[in-house]
């Protein structure tokens, strides 16, 4: 056998002349450049072990192949290496010198020199090639990264995952109305520590006590950064170096592994149980009850439930104990619930009112979750208890800023009106949104998406569950519809994290092998990023 190589042909049309070879078989693969006598000046074989051979017996270190083919050669790594773009030249593209115009050039050049890094180190890889380093193209990677870098961490997401306070995802959303008032404040000065009627010096609490007395039927009130500082504070204030009695079943663990027990360390306060995990009675308290005892502390347990064999100490019942002695009466109740939700199935939430009008001297709260305002931790009960805890050199370490104040002070006017509070105030309105109405819009929704994204991406109306999340009433289901999309393409997973990683993240959940969209927590306002994220994703 010969080499069927009767006449040259080029293997590529950008490695030159038809002079240059190439030989396949499936054993051995040759590229060869010769000069016009036909004198081999280079071959390089590709095989297992690769290995080079020149000169003029060529033609016969080859006589038992009989293939030519064009394969498709990779260059070697360093070959590769030597045509990546200069600095220099890189920044000299349109695109990067689109970017020096909007961007501070250290920026600009930071990004420049970590893409030509990553363009060496996959050539060492063995997986950059040629046409990823035309320099049109290389300019628009160095776009992407520095608009990936310049993007805020901090950033809206649409929450498909059908849990409305989600911790993880910001927690409760701020009533639209309260956009402007907030931007006021943020964008100028306000009147955060000063007294329009007197010209002096004022407080910045007096912004929202007044507010919060009205509506919880306190004597006064005081605001801190989150619910865990407010009984960090009345543990300070109150009962360092003293006892405070807490049932053994209401000893709970909250989000981050921060637990009562070690709250009340750091509060200077000795730990008193008494009672059991699932059964704690009134005696258990008197009998408990010491000089060196400083306060009665109920924890509500809204982030988990004892079913079953179970008993506690009412509310009221403690507050007329604590009177007895003499011994401030604290409740923890967690979420911060201001509104009667008997009419929703689950929701058995008792309100801050029921808790102050039963005799409890202190209640401590976040303004995030039920309340549906900012985080923050708020405290409210009898003046003595709560004059106390404003003179606490604690409480600078624990104030909030005047955002918060203007976002709860907006919060807490609307609790003025109850019917415009469940209206404007995201949290409560997702929270009572019915099956019906869900499926109604969901139908609506479907015929849309149908419309606007590729044929390929299969979409179904399914019921579902969603959850009031935040730590609160763990036991209530709130029927829901969700949408199960799937595609011939792609996969969950893939959806998933396509949409994850849009410059709007789109976050939902995988169940049975679909992306699933929960309609309760999704916005009439958030469906066009979720267009706009499926088609990137999908192509």
């Amino acid at each position: 056998m010969g080499i069927r190589a009767a006449k040259s042909i080029p293997v590529r049309s950008d490695w030159g002349t038809s002079s240059e070879l190439a030989f396949q078989t499936s054993e051995l693969l040759c590229f060869s450049k010769l000069k016009p006598g036909g004198q081999v000046v280079r071959s390089v074989f590709c095989s297992k072990t690769p290995y080079r051979v020149a000169g003029s017996n060529f033609f016969a270190t080859l006589a038992k192949y009989d293939t030519l083919s064009t394969p498709p050669i990779k260059e070697q790594p360093m070959d590769l290496i030597r045509k990546i773009p200069k600095v220099d030249k890189l920044l000299a593209e349109p695109a990067c010198q689109s970017l020096l115009a909007d961007h501070p050039r250290p920026v600009v050049l930071a990004v420049v020199r970590q893409v030509l890094d990553e363009l060496r180190k996959s050539a060492v890889a063995g997986t950059l090639e040629e046409s990823d380093l035309i320099p049109a193209t290389v300019g628009a990677r160095v776009e992407q990264s520095l608009a990936a870098g310049e993007a805020f961490n901090l950033r809206r997401v649409v929450n498909g995952t059908g849990v409305v306070i989600h911790t993880n995802l910001g927690r409760s959303s701020l009533a639209p109305r309260l956009r402007e008032h907030l931007s006021d404040i943020a964008f100028g000065y306000s009147t955060l520590e000063y007294n329009l009627e007197t010209g002096e010096r004022g407080t910045r609490y007096a912004h929202v006590e007044k507010l919060i007395c009205q509506l919880t039927g306190a004597e006064a009130a005081l605001v801190v950064n989150n619910n865990a500082a407010a009984v960090l504070l009345v543990l300070s204030a109150i009962a360092n170096g003293q006892e405070v009695i807490v049932s053994r079943g209401e000893l709970v663990e909250i989000g981050g592994a921060f637990r009562i027990p070690e709250v009340m360390k750091q509060g200077g306060a000795l730990l008193r149980e008494v009672g059991t995990t699932n059964r704690t009675h009134l005696h258990d308290y008197r009998t408990a009850i010491s000089e060196q005892t400083a306060m009665l502390l109920k924890v509500h347990c809204s982030n988990f439930a004892v079913v079953g064999f179970t008993a506690e100490v009412t509310v009221a019942e403690l507050a007329a104990l604590g009177k007895e002695h003499g011994i401030p009466v604290v409740a923890d109740i967690g979420s911060g619930n201001l509104v009667d939700w008997s009419g929703v199935p689950g929701m058995t939430e008792p309100k801050v009112q029921d808790y102050l009008a039963a005799g409890i001297d202190l209640v401590t709260f976040s303004g995030d979750k039920l309340l549906g305002g900012p985080q923050a931790g708020i405290i409210a009960g009898s003046a003595t208890v709560v004059n106390r805890l404003k003179k606490h050199q604690l409480l600078r370490a624990l104030r909030v800023d005047k955002l918060t104040l203007a976002a709860l002070e907006g919060t807490l006017r609307l609790y003025r009106d109850e019917r415009l509070a469940l209206a404007e105030i995201p949290t409560l309105r997702l929270l009572r949104l019915s099956a019906k109405e869900l499926k109604k819009s969901g139908q609506r929704i479907v015929r849309q998406l149908r419309k606007k994204l590729p044929a390929t991406l299969e979409i179904e109306l399914l019921p579902g569950i969603s959850q009031v999340g935040g730590g609160a009433l763990p036991l209530a289901e709130l029927p829901t519809w969700l949408l199960a999309i799937r595609s011939g393409e792609f996969s969950a997973r893939e959806l998933e994290e396509g949409l994850r990683k849009q410059p709007v993240p789109v976050i939902g959940r995988i169940s049975r092998g679909d992306f699933i969209l929960d309609l309760r927590t999704i916005n009439d306002s958030d469906w066009e990023d979720v267009i706009t994220g499926f088609r990137a994703v999908t192509g």
